[in-house]
């Protein structure tokens, strides 16, 4: 019979005709056959099978075989022996080689026909050690996937017990060597479809053996680590990465990270890699795992691994954004690349200039999956441009191209961006080792406390929180300069750029420190903030008188030193700047002008003086803790005289603490706590840290009510203090006037009014008194409640506005016209007009803690406050309203401001506060800034900054269609920006040194964890070093010098 097939399959007759004969021989196989006709018939159906000349010979020899192998089967098992296949696999069969696909066919069809003879269990045990030797000669995909249906189908083929580890180990070197050099599509789905079938494989068998799974992807990372310039593993082991069960993600990325024998550049490959599998089409997870391992990379701390792979492999992640199939896993992991590479806008200017052609293409296609895509594209490439504002060049053209799809708020922007930052990673992989954050969750960084400069960190802080002063000082083009301004612009952008939990302003400290501060001593920071904006002020004065005398120069910005500006200064003070264009920006800022009206009693002549100030001393009420302090005359009762005024006994200058350039006379105190005299030279109107107390008591009258809490306790708010500080003043006894009029003393009174109002409202509350008796500035504890809204009363006039500020100007009401004289009666008739409320909001405020000025701490409370917040246009009702009082410049206690403030508490404003205490930064609420006293008696609200509020502003416009400041504040000039991105990449290389010290540390040392942060009962925070200052954020590895 096996002569009859062999002729007619190698004869010309016509294909059915073969079709039908072969029919005929398969149904012979039901007759009996001897052995050796048997034998010949299965010899000829192997060699049709393996060696025919054409499909139909192959599947001859197929049919036929089955047919003979079902009804002879004891002698098909004869023939398809041990030796046979064994043969077979080493030697192959004729002119075919054993590698050959057809042989491994033909043997998975054999174990098919003899599934239920005893001897396939000899194949089995046989296979097991061939298949072994197959993988490790490295198969072809195509001979690795026919070997993966047969072993798929013969689960008792695969290698058992350690065997079955080996067996996996060298399946994924093979598959590692896979490669596919065709670029057709027909070729690469099959090239796809073959590796699939064996990381199916490999998948069952994890599944059967767990214990196989480990060492698998052991060899996996092995292979794409290797730093072999002659081997490049096959992107096809991404195949296997959607077979890894994801709980095992921190298992797997904690053994890579903190192996001690990984070293940096097989990480660097592996990752890098890992990257390169995004490229595979229909594999899952592989975004995930890429992610997890740049997460536990960032949580030891190797950001050099980061940096590098994330440079080298940021473009290609981009453009695997063109390939629909593996889009979403490259955002994701482009998103994350982008968004933790925070410390320098390299790797995002990498792909800048590929962005707009791509929104474009997908613009066009109009698919409901390309408008998903560019609006989560757009968020990502909004949240980069507003952390890298400061390139319209390269923006505009971006900015444009995404005009139609929405942009993100500023809140969500800046909630992404502290979450994704490497210093933000959570570090669960090492919690015994000592961690180096970076930036708290809120985004802000610290200061750190240089020894007892909790002062000026609190004061830097509040203005660096003050939104359009940041903005205008970080906009100023300072090049070339060495100023202070340039050095407080430096200051700025580090803040508000740096990786760093906390920045160590050295230089600005040396260059801001009054010389009278004895270094590492604890100082008082509304003197230091006197000083400060006066030296920026006086500063930016000589610089505009020496560029105006050299036009054709640029402007000489050179480092102006303290004499320089003392002697200058009184020159430059005799032509005042009175139009916005000549003012100085600390006036345009902080400055404000304060009108002084001495009206004498006897002959109503007038004296007045309209000052500069930058900020008001707001002294206690006489009825409220005056009357409380230890040096207080006890026998100096109130009494009232016959005109109704209280009458009190209050000491002397109870503040020092106004500190002020006699030539300058910009800071207002007030008369009754400092002691002016009317009439008193410049020189008599300031005061020095230690000026002697005079021991006469100055006798003021003021019409005020102080509130009252029930049982006769006060309650001041600032908004007494204020009224107090604006309260007429009558000026008798020890203290009368000179009235030159009269060329006699003569009682008078003295009324303040201000005449133009600050952006800026600093309010310093006097809380320091001196003692006579024991010789000691005492602090005055008592809580003052601070409004959210407050509002000013500035009543602007132009009668004496080209009258000469020189003190002291005698008018004679017999000389002036009447309308003039109406202005200017006693303030006990009814005035013609009222003030103008002009409404601020609180936008910080600096606590001390302590009981006294020469010790304790200082930390600040500050949210971010423009001028153009819609949320708070409610203000302005308020500016109609008349107040009832015969005094109208005083503020009223029920003001529609406490209703504005009521609603404004009510619309969850508690985000928006922050805690800067030295180097720590936290959220906060306003209730906590209102309570601060009553939980920590020892902590007081000291210095406050309210913001104005403007119908419109400028400064806090958010120029983004223009492309110019995409995030607010304006775009760094490229000195600023080497600057942060060098000390960025600075940090994060002692961030990783100190990460290795420790991790090789940790092997011997016990772990010990102390949690970090204040108890909830302590008060937030003191000077010393374990406190929010000395010690700062950082620990002491962190001050290792590198």
């Amino acid at each position: 019979m096996d002569k009859i097939l062999e002729g007619l399959v190698s004869s010309s007759h016509p294909l059915p005709l073969k079709r039908l004969i072969v029919r005929k021989v398969v149904e012979s196989a039901e007759h009996w056959l001897d052995e050796a006709q048997c034998e010949a018939m299965f010899d000829l159906t192997t060699r049709l099978i393996l060696e025919g000349q054409d499909p139909f010979q192959r599947q001859v020899g197929h049919q036929v075989l089955e047919a003979y192998a079902r009804y002879h089967r004891p002698e098909f098992e004869s023939f398809f022996s041990k030796t046979f296949v064994l043969g077979l696999l080493q030697q192959g069969y004729h002119s075919l080689d054993r590698k050959d696909v057809a042989i491994l066919d033909y043997i998975h069809n054999g174990l098919k026909l003899i599934m239920s003879c005893p001897s396939v269990l000899e194949l089995f045990s046989l296979l097991q050690v061939e298949v072994l030797r197959m993988v490790c000669e490295r198969p072809e995909p195509q001979l690795c996937a026919r070997l993966s249906d047969l072993l798929t189908d013969f689960v008792q083929c695969i290698p058992k017990g350690k065997l079955s580890i080996t067996f996996c180990q060298q399946l994924v070197r093979t598959i590692g060597h896979f490669q596919c050099v065709s670029t057709q599509e027909k070729e690469l789905r099959e090239y796809v479809s073959q590796v699939t079938k064996v990381s199916n494989l490999l998948q069952n068998i994890w599944k059967v053996e767990p214990s196989t799974l480990l060492p698998s992807l052991q060899e996996v990372f092995a292979s794409i680590s290797s730093t072999d310039a002659s081997f490049e593993p096959s992107v096809a082991l991404a195949s296997l990465v959607q077979h890894i069960p994801l709980q095992m993600i921190t298992v797997l990325i904690r053994s890579l990270t903190t192996d001690p024998n990984v070293k940096d550049a097989s990480m660097t490959q592996a990752l890098c890699r890992m990257i390169d599998w995004l490229s595979w089409p229909l594999a899952q997870h592989v975004d995930t795992w890429v992610i997890a391992l740049l997460k536990g990379l960032a949580a030891v701390q190797k950001f050099t691994i980061l940096i590098d792979v994330t440079l080298l492999k940021i473009e290609l992640v981009f453009n695997r954004l063109w390939f629909p199939l593996v889009r979403p896993g490259a955002l994701a992991v482009l998103s994350h690349m982008l968004l933790s590479f925070q410390h320098s806008p390299e790797a995002f200017h990498l792909i800048v200039p590929h962005v707009v052609h791509l929104v474009h293409s997908f613009k066009s296609n109009g698919l409901p999956s390309s408008t998903t895509f560019l609006v989560q594209l757009t968020e990502l490439i909004h949240c980069m441009m507003y952390h890298y504002s400061g390139f319209p060049d390269l923006y505009e053209p971006i900015l444009e191209a995404i005009k139609d799809f929405p942009k993100p708020s500023e809140e969500k922007i800046k909630l992404i961006l502290n979450q994704s930052a490497w210093t933000s990673q959570s570090n669960s992989l090492a919690s015994c080792l000592s961690r180096l954050s970076g930036k708290s969750e809120t985004g802000k960084t610290g200061l750190i406390n240089l020894g007892n400069t909790c002062y000026m960190n609190s004061v830097i802080q509040a203005l660096f929180m003050a939104t359009d002063f940041r903005r205008r000082v970080l906009s100023l083009n300072l090049n070339g300069c060495n100023s202070l301004m340039k050095k407080l612009q430096h200051l700025f952008a580090f803040l508000a750029h740096t990786q760093r939990e906390a920045y160590a302003p050295r230089i600005f400290f040396e260059a801001s420190r009054p010389p009278w501060f004895t270094p590492r001593s604890q100082q008082d920071c509304s003197e230091y903030l006197r000083f400060l904006l006066d030296r920026l002020h006086e500063e930016e004065k000589i610089l505009k008188v020496q560029s105006s005398h050299r036009p054709s120069e640029s402007l000489g910005c050179v480092e102006t030193s303290l004499q320089e500006v003392a002697s200058k200064a009184a020159i430059l003070t005799e032509t005042p700047y009175t139009s916005d264009g000549e003012k100085t920006l600390i006036e345009k800022m902080f400055g404000g002008k304060l009108r002084t009206h001495i009206c004498c009693l006897n002959c109503r002549s007038t004296s007045q003086k309209v000052e500069a100030f930058t900020d008001l001393s707001l002294a206690f009420c006489p009825s409220s803790s005056m009357e409380n302090l230890p040096f207080q005359d006890p026998t100096s009762s109130p009494n009232t005289q016959d005109d109704g005024v209280m009458q009190a006994s209050v000491p002397g200058p109870s503040e020092e603490l106004g500190v002020y350039n006699s030539a300058t006379a910009a800071f207002i105190c007030d008369s009754a706590v400092n002691d002016r005299m009317v009439g008193s030279g410049p020189d008599e109107f300031c005061c020095t840290e230690n000026t002697s107390v005079p021991n006469e008591s100055s006798k003021i009258f003021v019409n005020k009510d102080v509130p009252q809490k029930p049982g006769g306790e006060t309650t001041p708010s600032v908004t007494d203090l204020l009224n107090y500080f604006l309260a007429p003043e009558i000026l008798t006894g020890d203290n009368q006037y000179y009235c030159e009029n009269c060329a006699s003393l003569q009682n008078a009174e003295k009324t303040m009014q201000i005449t133009e109002e600050p952006e800026y409202l600093i309010l310093t509350l006097l809380r320091f008194s001196y003692d006579q008796k024991y010789h000691v500035r005492r602090k005055i504890l008592d809580n003052v409640s601070l409004p959210l809204v407050l509002e000013l009363p500035v009543k602007r006039t132009t009668s004496f506005s080209s009258l000469s500020e020189s003190w002291p100007i005698d008018v004679d009401f017999t000389d002036i016209s009447e309308n003039l004289a109406k202005k200017l009666k006693s303030s006990g008739t009814e005035e013609a007009c009222c003030p103008k409320l002009v409404p601020y909001l609180l936008s910080s405020v600096v606590v001390h803690s302590g009981i006294s000025s020469e010790s304790g701490h200082y930390y600040s409370y500050a949210r971010n406050i423009t001028g153009t917040d819609s949320s708070y246009q409610m203000c302005h009702q308020s500016e109609t309203l008349a107040l009832a009082s015969s005094q109208s410049h005083v503020l009223a206690r029920d003001s529609p401001s406490a209703i504005i403030e009521q609603d404004l508490e009510n619309k969850e404003m508690s985000k928006e506060w922050f805690l800067f205490n030295d180097s720590r930064v936290t959220f906060t609420s306003f209730q906590s800034v209102q309570k601060i006293t009553s939980r920590f008696p020892k902590d007081t609200a000291y210095v406050l900054l309210y913001k104005k509020q403007n119908s419109t502003n400028g400064l806090s416009g958010n120029k983004s269609s223009s492309g110019l400041w995409v995030n607010g504040d304006p775009p760094l000039q490229k000195e600023l920006m080497d600057a942060i991105t060098k000390d960025n990449k600075l940090y994060l290389q002692e961030q990783e040194l100190n990460a290795r010290a420790r991790a090789l540390q940790a092997a011997s040392a016990s772990c010990s964890f102390r949690p970090n942060g204040f108890d909830d009962n302590d008060p937030p925070g003191s000077c010393g070093p374990t406190g929010g200052g000395g010690g700062g954020g950082f620990n002491t590895v962190g001050r290792l010098v590198f």
